[in-house]
């Protein structure tokens, strides 16, 4: 499974949902299901995510055994 921080990271630069969004070229509504674990990004937009809160994609992203 993986576990994100994503919210955390747009309260730290307050960002909202959609500016996120906006920035990583995809809809509001990809970053609400990523935030709440329905959708596991690809890597390039973990990538993508990681690059605008400036930090690596293991800060944002954690994978975990089930």
């Amino acid at each position: 499974m993986i576990y994100n921080r994503i919210k955390e990271h747009r309260a730290r630069l307050n960002l909202s949902q959609e500016e996120l969004a906006r920035i990583v070229g995809v809809r509001r509504e990809t970053i609400s299901n990523l935030e709440k674990g329905k959708y596991n990004p690809s890597l390039v937009l973990a990538w993508n995510i990681a690059q605008v809160f400036g930090v690596s994609i293991e800060e944002v992203f954690t994978v975990t055994e089930e």
